[in-house]
């Protein structure tokens, strides 16, 4: 039987631990943030120090990233309503990742709360 993707994130919301906004920006600084929204998402804003790695890419470029090695490092996972993060957070346990949070509410939440964000530098091509 088929199942939603609604019905997805419910269920990978049931195997990890989430945090609200207010823990999480208590957390930066503490845990690795990554945000798992597309590029273009993550340019238009994002949560403090955070590094962006795309849902779509996780699994395969997560090890690429040197401050990601340590498996059993804290890592806070966010997006822009927590389905994405929900379903990343399942996946990095599944590939041995011990201490992984997800942001309830994701970007959405924390930018109406006025927290606070960055974003990158643009770059220059001169």
């Amino acid at each position: 039987m088929a199942v939603t993707p609604h019905e997805l994130v419910i269920e990978a919301k049931s195997q990890i631990k989430e945090v609200g906004t207010s823990e999480a920006q208590a957390l930066l600084g503490k845990r690795l943030v990554i945000d798992v929204r597309e590029y273009d998402e993550f340019a238009a804003g994002h949560l403090p120090g955070a590094i962006n790695i795309p849902r779509g890419v996780l699994e395969f470029k997560i090890g690429m990233v040197p401050e990601c090695a340590n498996k059993d490092g804290a890592f806070l996972i966010y997006c822009r309503t927590s389905g994405r993060a929900a379903l990343s957070a399942v996946q990095l346990q599944k590939i041995g990742y011990t201490n992984v949070l997800s942001m309830a509410g994701g970007f959405e939440i924390w930018n109406n709360e006025g927290r606070p964000t960055e974003k990158p530098e643009p770059i220059n091509f001169e």
